[in-house]
């Protein structure tokens, strides 16, 4: 692993069950997301979001809100990449997650070899940068993906996902 990407790490444990999680909003308002998610991001004991929030109004807006944990996407300015990692790994019930948008962007076809190289021992992997929903388990890991909550082309329908961890950790996409 690259010490450059482990560097950009960081670990804290959460006891928790649900976690709320979005990606690709493009907005630097919190006013420009759905009511709905907004509602569950009130009751999440967590919310991950994996880049692309376009402005730092965003990112302070929803640290406001409770516990945030972000990466930086690949259009995100110096303002949110001073303000989060690339790369995150979040450990939440005794399982790893790991959090990236990619922030080198690039095509989405080769996405999950690109991520996954960046992460050791992780049970999830949580990405944005192609606006498409994504869960499923692959080789022992859940690879997911919320879409875009704002419906932000190249997405179909405007998404978020929950993620449940009790003995196991589990995914849900929910359309808005």
């Amino acid at each position: 692993m690259d010490p450059a990407l482990e560097t950009c790490r960081s670990r804290t444990v959460y006891d928790l069950t649900n976690i709320v999680v979005i990606s690709d909003t493009h907005t630097d308002s919190i006013d420009a997301l759905p009511r709905e998610l907004l509602e569950e991001l009130l009751h999440a004991d967590l919310f991950i979001h994996a880049g692309d929030f376009t402005g730092k109004q965003l990112v302070d807006d929803l640290r406001k809100l409770g516990k945030l944990r972000g990466v930086y996407g690949n259009i995100d300015g110096p303002e949110v990449r001073r303000e989060l990692p690339e790369i995150d790994t979040i450990e939440a019930g005794g399982f790893r997650i790991g959090v990236n948008h990619p922030a080198e962007g690039g095509s989405p076809t080769n996405i999950e070899q690109r991520i996954r190289r960046k992460f050791q021992n992780v049970q999830a992997i949580v990405h944005g940068h192609s606006h498409r929903t994504k869960n499923e388990v692959k080789d022992g890991v859940l690879w997911f993906n919320p879409g875009s909550a704002t419906g932000k082309f190249p997405a179909v329908k405007k998404s978020y996902g929950r993620l449940t961890v009790d003995d196991e950790i589990r995914g849900e996409i929910i359309d808005i």
